[in-house]
């Protein structure tokens, strides 16, 4: 018989208890160093006693009214996010497929109030994923999400990441928007290069097309700056947001320029949890705090290192892994042996850590952690990778004997 709970995810036989800092620990004592921050969510980490205490305070207050009403919490948190960024004007949601949903009904509502009806399609880049939503997944193009879900959604045109060549080619009169992520976090962390994302804003310039970035991994400080698009110093037009801005309370948002965002009239989108009290909160005590004086340059500077104990790793892993990828504190390391025996074996050694596309092991730490963790992380990923190739080693002597 089926279990009560669908079987839609392939767990790991693992059921955490209590986190606190960098940590996290089962029922029966195992304590397991967490670089996989809930798929890159707990960005202040476990039990942060700020994040706690906000959360539990407006608990006892009020969670939910609904946008029938003011709701003070996201208004403050709205003020906050466009004091810091390219913004003029916030959305709330519960999730990244939600603004990825509605950054680009906001790029089509755009091109249709001013006149433009016919620019509809979204340009997007192969191996992209912006959520599980039918049009996200069609946003995303990868067929193995797409299977067995019927029609693919219109709408979405895809060419090759990284790649200014093919780039004007796929414009039509029918395009209103590029999609893009500074670094595509599932498919292997793929970091696009300042020059491609210098070009998309040049693009959309151009041709009148607006410019959105998914930042719903790769921003609220994960890769050294606030949002990674900074690193290109280019201004986009929309851009969505979850994961870290939460610390691990569901949360989601859309950022737009003035342009953008007027057309968002009553009416033309709603949503019954997004921006309520409790989420707003938790968002707020995340971003102050990450706001904080210094705090993004740790990032930076521990990301820093932790790249260069990457590469070290590399070099002292018996040939598991040969290269590193991504940004700050979005790293990923390729893997030579099938990613998912590389990742028991870290865990073996009470290291978490996620699977990515292209064969690749994904290290997303919440911002919290030190030069010293990361170090101690790095030891755990060469003694997996010993084991692994021992192991590998004394399989090929049984079955010679």
């Amino acid at each position: 018989m089926i279990a009560s709970l669908m079987p839609n995810y392939n767990r790991a036989d693992l059921a955490f208890e209590q986190g606190q800092g960098i940590w996290l620990q089962t029922a029966d004592g195992r304590r397991f160093m967490d670089f996989g921050a809930g798929i890159a969510v707990s960005s202040l980490g476990h039990a942060h006693p700020k994040l706690v205490r906000t959360i539990a305070e407006q608990a006892g207050k009020v969670m939910h009214v609904s946008n029938l009403y003011r709701v003070p919490q996201s208004e403050e948190l709205a003020d906050l996010l466009v004091q810091n960024t390219f913004a003029d004007s916030v959305l709330f949601c519960n999730s990244g497929a939600e603004a990825n949903e509605g950054m680009v009904k906001m790029i089509r509502r755009a091109q249709y109030e001013n006149g433009h009806p016919e620019r509809t399609r979204i340009l997007c880049f192969d191996g992209a994923f912006h959520g599980r939503t039918l049009a996200m997944i069609a946003a995303g193009g990868n067929p193995a999400y797409l299977k067995g879900f019927g029609p693919v959604v219109e709408g979405f045109d895809h060419i090759p990441f990284n790649n200014t060549n093919t780039l004007r080619d796929a414009i039509t009169p029918e395009t209103a928007g590029i999609i893009v992520e500074p670094i595509q976090g599932e498919s292997g962390i793929k970091t696009a290069d300042i020059h491609f994302m210098k070009a998309l804003s040049a693009v959309c310039d151009e041709f009148g097309l607006y410019l959105g970035f998914d930042e719903v991994q790769t921003g609220v400080g994960r890769t050294g700056k606030l949002f990674a698009h900074e690193w290109a110093g280019i201004t986009p037009d929309v851009m969505s947001v979850a994961k870290g801005i939460g610390g691990g309370f569901p949360l989601g948002a859309i950022l737009a320029t003035e342009e953008v965002a007027k057309h968002m009239t009553p009416g033309s989108h709603g949503t019954t949890f997004g921006g309520n009290p409790l989420a707003c909160a938790a968002g707020t005590c995340v971003m102050t705090e990450i706001l904080q004086p210094g705090f993004i340059e740790h990032i930076e500077t521990t990301g820093s290192a932790f790249g260069t104990m990457l590469e070290n790793v590399v070099h002292n892993s018996n040939g598991v892994f040969d290269s590193v990828r991504g940004l700050g504190l979005m790293r990923g390391l390729h893997c030579t042996l099938p990613v998912g025996d590389v990742l028991n074996a870290v865990v073996q050694q009470g290291l978490l850590a996620v699977t990515a596309g292209d064969n690749v092991l994904r290290l997303v730490p919440p911002l919290i952690v030190t030069q010293a963790d990361c170090r101690a992380a790095c030891d755990l990923l060469i003694t997996a990778a010993h084991a692994l190739t021992t192991h590998k080693t004394e399989t090929k002597k049984d079955c010679a004997s």
